[in-house]
């Protein structure tokens, strides 16, 4: 059975750090493309950041970039997102995907991540 399972949310303050964690199981971690998504309310979700299976290479979001690190371990079978100085308008719920290339992809349930004073 598939799964991936994110974890790490919560309400930080203006400037503070997350991590976010997906563990992932039921499918061959290592050789799929892994994101992460977010949407805040009344919005439509949008790609946040991406590590490749084949080199581990990244890309982001311009308006996270200098701030987020997507990272894997596909040993531990998880992919994280480390998110520093937080700002209100990264309120949103969170997702994890995982993308094999041209063919199918999987979701997570979502975690809130609520940035506020």
């Amino acid at each position: 059975q598939v799964q991936l399972v994110e974890s790490g949310g919560g309400l930080v303050q203006p400037g503070g750090s997350l991590r976010l964690s997906c563990a992932a199981s039921g499918f061959t971690f290592s050789r799929y493309r892994l994101s992460w998504y977010r949407q805040a309310p009344g919005k439509e979700r949008e790609l946040v950041a991406v590590i490749t299976w084949s080199n581990n290479s990244t890309n982001y979001a311009d308006s996270v970039k200098g701030r987020f690190t997507i990272s894997r371990d596909n040993v531990k079978n998880t992919v994280y997102l480390e998110m520093n100085s937080l700002k209100p308008e990264d309120t949103a719920v969170y997702y994890c995907n995982a993308l094999f290339v041209g063919n199918h992809d999987f979701w997570g349930q979502g975690t809130q991540v609520t940035v506020s004073s």
